[in-house]
């Protein structure tokens, strides 16, 4: 095992992986921008190194800085948590042509799964249901083009290879718009990701967001640990999520979480990683895969009992998966609540002190947080400040949990969105299971 490990990011994800750690005895390294001095994190690690001011460019996606940090505090590999860095194969690369150990997949995986054309291509290969779609990067020929979505049939949805988070993808209901979509989705695409690829897909009007969660080692092993339902959507950002997805059988489970593992095996994958999927009409078709540990995490971890950020520490120090297929039972539900620095109403983002914050508490109820009373919220980073999860042995018990966290939970001094997940658990719809990935903004009028 490690003796020390650098934790490249900040907040709530950091303070996760420091806790763990602690756990296994290995000592930790917190890096951090001016702007993030006070950070619990920083506070609570073995060494701390000040890598730049608060400008993200300038700090934690400054790889120099990061290999620096490591280099001075001879620590035996890098954790990136999730965001920032964490699918940066170049940075992957750095980090192991330095002699440190990546926590996660190899640069080549990252590479491969990060460009939404050849990752669809691998699974295809893999057995993975796709949507129908282009199978490939669109050229230039607007014949072409046009016919294959007549093909496909419209509304058809024209995506950036290299894109996420919601952006670069145009939805085209009409073939006067096609070409004009493609034109534009290029030109946004190689300037947010220097990459100018699309590729074009059916888009499905009403699905469910449903992911599955793998762990694979370097010994040739790989297992799922079942699903979680992300449907609870802002602007292609999620709000809310679960596990397990309701209507989803124990046969469905087995069937497409069999497929990612096999994926796994085919694409030499090491570490955590989620294969994300449009769900609709009973059907999967995958979309992308996130090769890194996710922010919901929790959810799956209440629901199975694997310590997520462990095993991916327990595999990059080369030791086999601790647990078998067979070994994973899906018992209970778990629902998470991303807390926000942010107007309720408007969604502006509300830095500032934290005058007095007050948790909640009780069976079951889990808190994944780096805020405290006199905390300053910065204006530099994503306003995520908080996770709160529960975990109920029904989906009708847990989500009567989460409620009555929800009125517990005090935060003076800002602005954030527990308002707005109040108002979501006492929502009929969504209480009843399976609403879609439109439904929060049609609830909002967005």
């Amino acid at each position: 095992m490690f003796e020390k490990v650098l934790i490249a990011n900040r907040g709530e994800i950091a303070l996760r992986i420091l806790r763990c750690c602690r756990d296994l005895g290995i000592k930790t390294v917190a890096v951090y921008s001016t702007a993030d001095r006070d950070l619990k994190h920083v506070r609570l690690a073995d060494e701390a190194v000040c890598i730049g001011p608060p400008s993200s460019t300038d700090s934690y996606l400054n790889i120099p800085a990061i290999i620096s940090a490591a280099e001075i505090t001879s620590a035996d590999a890098v954790h990136p948590g999730y965001g920032f860095l964490a699918e940066n194969a170049d940075f992957a690369e750095r980090v192991e042509s330095s002699g440190f150990t990546f926590i996660g997949p190899t640069p080549q995986v990252i590479r491969t799964m990060g460009d939404k054309v050849s990752a669809i291509r691998e699974m295809r290969a893999a057995g993975v249901p796709c949507v129908p779609g282009s199978d490939g990067p669109l050229g230039k020929d607007e014949d072409k083009n046009k016919s294959l979505a007549r093909e496909i049939g419209y509304p058809v949805i024209v995506k950036a290879a290299g894109g996420g988070g919601g952006r670069g993808m145009r939805v085209v209901r009409g073939e006067d718009e096609l070409i004009e979509s493609i034109a534009m989705t290029q030109a946004e695409a190689g300037a947010a990701f220097g990459n100018p690829t699309v590729y074009m897909e059916k888009y499905l009007e009403t699905p469910r967001h449903v992911e599955f969660q793998v762990l694979a080692d370097t010994h040739g092993n790989a297992i799922h640990l079942g699903e979680r339902d992300c449907s609870m959507q802002r602007r292609h950002q999620k709000v809310v999520e679960e596990a397990p997805a309701p209507g989803i059988s124990e046969a469905m489970r087995n069937d497409i979480g069999a497929r990612c593992v096999e994926a796994c095996k085919r694409i030499g994958y090491r570490g955590a990683g989620t294969f994300e999927f449009l769900y609709e009409n009973g059907e999967f078709y995958f979309i992308e895969m996130n090769t890194r540990v996710q922010v919901e995490h929790p959810v799956t971890e209440m629901v199975t009992g694997v310590d997520i950020i462990k095993a991916q520490l327990l595999v990059a120090a080369g030791e086999p998966l601790p647990y078998k297929q067979s070994d994973i039972q899906i018992k209970g539900h778990a629902f998470e609540c991303r807390v926000n620095a942010e107007d309720p109403n408007n969604f502006m983002p509300s830095p500032g002190m934290i005058k007095q914050f007050h948790p909640p508490g009780g069976l079951g109820v889990r808190v994944d947080s780096h805020i405290y009373n006199g905390y300053v919220v910065p204006p530099n980073y994503d306003s995520m400040i908080g996770k709160l999860i529960v975990y109920g042995n029904t989906r009708e018990s847990a989500a009567a949990r989460m409620s009555g966290a929800l009125s517990e939970v005090f935060i003076d001094g800002i602005k954030t969105n527990i308002p707005l997940h109040r108002d979501i658990f006492e929502d009929e719809n969504f209480l009843a299971g399976g609403t879609d990935i439109h439904y929060l903004e049609k609830k909002l009028g967005l």
